[in-house]
């Protein structure tokens, strides 16, 4: 559902009113776990607080309204998330006027929701992924006296806000939401419960923000969806993602496109087609496996096989031959077997992913997959991760070895938090690059030399000019 600009405008009041009740210098911590997506929501909460008086801080003990923007992807993403709410009680007890909220997809399930009630008395608001837009009227009514805000609708379909302010935390580098929600219903993933059903933005809205981005001097844009190959199936037009992607292309300005997630259910060959033929989209495909075997991609309900996901690899580098390629992987789903783990291996193997991004299965109450038979021991997961990731690394260092005594173009990022005498940055098949040069490069693109390959980053000179 479309959220009317009448009910934007109210929120907008909201805002004003918070606005008026806080006063000078107060300030606002937003903490983020999990995906993209939830970055970009943590964005549009930083405009808001913006827009009611709330300077933001990366201090929590500065803060004066704490927003923590949960994940629920893996359990570990959710201990780490009630940690730090723990530890903010401290903080409340220090000064009683804090504010503490908390919201995203941990705090969406049931479950999760009422342990924060009974469990973190001292946290004010909490709610659900679908009252994103109506944080200032939630915020507002408990600063007006309102006993703790507890605004949960699991059952809720979600919806599509548009006109929220946003507060980038790069001004280079954006994320722009073309969607939001999942249909897949894969056995292991909690997010279409969490989320809600896929819904697309007008594409007049998305191209509006990607012009505004450009103009501004923007350098790399991310479209975000759970399914982004989904774009567009329900909406009243026959537009889909690559359409869209042409035209986002047609945009004036020096900038990059990239993409996520897709599915490969989803992933044709129109979009690869033009992924090829515009020369504004990073060629680097991020395309979730997730395992390597039928009958486990079949438990996992994902609507694919092994020979539909090799067949779209094979069309990628038939088009674009020194595509980038990053995926998923979950080690260990219930009633993996040995011999299936081993076609998973077989696939990395046969693809030769630049990197991937892998996971030991972790069990989300809600799934079908949490009430499956066969759960498999950890120190077993364990293992066949470790050997999955000695594999991935023998191969991600061969493919970055490929870069040794060639140029790539970077968009600089900033000083390595690793040795602050580099640069470091990523080109546009997301290959780390560490290099030496002055801070004015930071959000430009640069031409890099490639000098040494490891199997996790690049290491290169500055090239003149």
């Amino acid at each position: 559902m479309r959220i009317d600009a009448h009910e934007i405008d109210r929120q907008y009041v909201c805002m004003s009113q918070i606005k008026s009740i806080i006063g000078e210098g107060k300030k606002a911590y937003i903490l983020t776990f999990g995906c993209q997506q939830n970055e970009a929501d943590s964005e549009r909460f930083g405009g808001m607080a913006e827009e009611m008086g709330y300077g933001i801080t990366h201090e929590i003990e500065e803060a004066d309204l704490i927003v923590i923007n949960t994940c629920a992807i893996r359990e570990h993403a959710e201990k780490k998330a009630l940690s730090i709410t723990g530890q903010c009680k401290h903080l409340k007890t220090k000064n009683p006027s804090l504010v503490i909220a908390m919201c995203g997809c941990m705090v969406t399930q049931e479950h999760r929701a009422e342990a924060i009630k009974h469990s973190y008395p001292y946290v004010d608001i909490v709610f659900d992924t679908s009252m994103v837009y109506r944080f200032p009227e939630i915020l507002l009514a408990r600063l007006s006296g309102a006993k703790r805000q507890f605004m949960l609708d699991t059952g809720c379909e979600g919806h599509i806000a548009e006109g929220l302010p946003v507060h980038r935390e790069s001004s280079f580098k954006a994320w722009v939401s073309i969607m939001y929600g999942c249909n897949n219903f894969c056995t292991y993933c909690i997010v279409p419960y969490v989320r809600g059903r896929e819904r697309s933005r007008k594409k007049e809205d998305i191209l509006k923000e990607v012009k505004e981005l450009a103009d501004a001097g923007y350098k790399e844009i991310t479209l975000l969806g759970q399914n982004v190959n989904s774009y567009g199936k329900d909406l009243d037009e026959e537009y889909d993602f690559a359409d869209l992607l042409t035209d986002i292309c047609k945009i004036e300005g020096d900038f990059i496109v990239r993409f996520m997630t897709s599915h490969p259910k989803d992933a044709t060959h129109k979009l690869i087609d033009t992924m090829a033929r515009e020369p504004k989209i990073a060629k680097h495909f991020h395309l979730p496996l997730q395992a390597g075997n039928d009958r486990v991609l079949k438990k996992m309900n994902r609507h694919y096989d092994k020979a539909r996901y090799l067949s779209l690899v094979d069309y990628m580098r038939e088009k674009m031959p020194d595509i980038g390629l990053t995926t998923d992987i979950i080690v260990g789903f219930p009633t993996e077997t040995e011999e299936e783990f081993e076609d998973t291996l077989d696939v990395l193997s046969r693809v030769g992913f630049d990197n991937i991004y892998s996971f030991i299965y972790s069990a989300r109450k809600g799934t079908p997959a949490y009430s499956m038979e066969g759960h498999i021991p950890y120190e077993v997961q364990s293992a066949r991760f470790t050997r999955m990731l000695e594999l991935q690394s023998e191969i991600s260092v061969n493919r970055n070895r490929d870069y040794e005594g060639k140029p790539t173009r970077v968009l600089v990022e900033g000083r390595s938090k690793t040795d602050e005498s580099k640069l470091t940055g990523r080109n546009e098949k997301n290959r780390l690059v560490h290099f030496e040069g002055p801070d004015s490069l930071i959000g430009q693109f640069a031409n890099v030399m490639i000098t040494k390959a490891e199997t996790y980053a690049l290491f290169g000179e500055l090239m003149e000019g």
